[in-house]
């Protein structure tokens, strides 16, 4: 067999909630959710039930990058846009806009035009696409 020819699958590594929470507060980041809960079947919880590792481990790095302080306020919970690259899917994070972030995002990234709700898009040297809604950042982690 002609194994030269075969591509790896590269599958992403799912978290629960607890672990993704953990991997956050020891990276300095905090997390909150508006109902107070964390079940991700309904949408006014935060939860972040299957979140992609590196979609954990980009966030830390945007902190780390950044100097600022960051609240996730969104991850796989219901009530987000579906899609591949969705937060059902674990590739998409909220946080709150602060001006420390909001300054580091805005000068840190090119802005690379507007999404369909009207919310300014930016865009790391990596792929992360960053939207700025009217109340949070949300987050896509490639």
């Amino acid at each position: 067999m002609d194994l030269t020819r075969v591509k790896t699958r590269r599958t992403a590594v799912r978290i629960s909630h607890g672990a993704a929470i953990n991997r956050l507060r020891d990276a300095g980041l905090r997390w909150k959710s508006s109902g107070g809960c964390a079940n991700r079947r309904l949408h006014h919880c935060t939860s972040l039930q299957s979140v992609r590792t590196a979609t954990i481990a980009k966030i830390i790095d945007l902190k780390r990058d950044s100097g600022c302080t960051i609240m996730v306020t969104g991850g796989t919970e219901a009530g987000h846009m579906p899609g591949r690259y969705s937060h059902e899917h674990g590739y998409k994070l909220d946080i709150s806009l602060s001006p420390c972030i909001d300054r580091h995002i805005t000068t840190a990234y090119p802005r690379i035009g507007t999404r369909y709700d009207g919310s300014p898009l930016y865009k790391s040297s990596d792929g992360t696409i960053f939207a700025k809604e009217p109340d949070h950042w949300d987050i896509l982690f490639r």
